[in-house]
């Protein structure tokens, strides 16, 4: 998927699902190709929307493509109903609490950046947060979680004063330095967000105006991920 190798991801998905049928990270994940790939098709990957909040702003709802969103929400479904069997099973499994973790966030995703639904989209960001709390306080050791409170924090905590304040009322987390310093955990110590955490970071180190700090993750991600030209045209901006 860093790669951008979509059609690939789905392959090798299809038959990690084929052989752990029973774990839900397997169609969580295959609904994270789907969106990613819809991202791409799309053209809302491109950093100017993060760093740039009045391009965001600007930003029309696009044409979703209606197979790939049948598609997704499939796999998403897929993946809850597996967490509910784990979690009655097995309350408290870390692996079924990060695949819930990883679910409502790309809801999330999908719910703002395609269908530009905001409070629905930040309803999951809180459901997101809340669950890796839950799995962070029995098992700190899964670092990947530490990115769902560290995108809340660290996004929400661009909005406005009093847009935070609201955010704050409703329960949402908008602390700047929470949200760095966990997207750091997860960038340092991460596994399969690690580099997902460490591009978050980058966009973070351009809005601070910090290029250098930004240069260093892009050439770590380019090297890191040679097929993935997103990363490479992010890279020759700041060049």
């Amino acid at each position: 998927m860093y790669n951008l190798q979509f059609s690939e991801a789905h392959r090798v998905l299809a038959e990690y699902i084929r052989q752990k049928p029973d774990d839900p990270m397997g169609p969580v994940a295959d609904g994270a190709a789907y969106l990613y790939s819809e991202f791409d098709r799309l053209r809302i990957l491109q950093s100017e929307l993060f760093t740039e909040t009045s391009k965001y702003n600007q930003l029309g709802k696009p044409a979703a493509d209606p197979k790939v969103k049948a598609a997704f929400q499939a796999s998403l479904e897929k993946g809850r109903t597996l967490i509910e069997k784990t979690l009655q099973q097995k309350p408290g499994d870390g692996n079924a609490l990060f695949a819930s973790t990883i679910r409502l966030g790309l809801r999330a995703d999908y719910f703002a950046m395609i269908e530009r639904r905001d409070l629905a989209a930040l309803d999951e960001v809180k459901q997101s947060r809340a669950v890796s709390e839950q799995l962070l306080a029995k098992y700190p050791e899964y670092y990947d979680a530490y990115i769902a409170v560290g995108v809340e924090n660290y996004l929400l905590s661009l909005r406005a004063a009093p847009v935070r304040w609201l955010l704050k009322f409703s329960g949402a987390q908008t602390d700047k330095q929470t949200g760095l310093d966990k997207l750091r955990l997860t960038a340092e110590k991460g596994h399969y967000l690690l580099p997902y955490a460490k591009l978050i970071l980058a966009v973070a180190d351009i809005r601070d105006n910090a290029p250098a700090r930004a240069r260093q993750k892009l050439e770590w991600l380019v090297n890191e991920f040679p097929l993935n030209r997103l990363y490479r045209e992010e890279l020759a901006k700041l060049r």
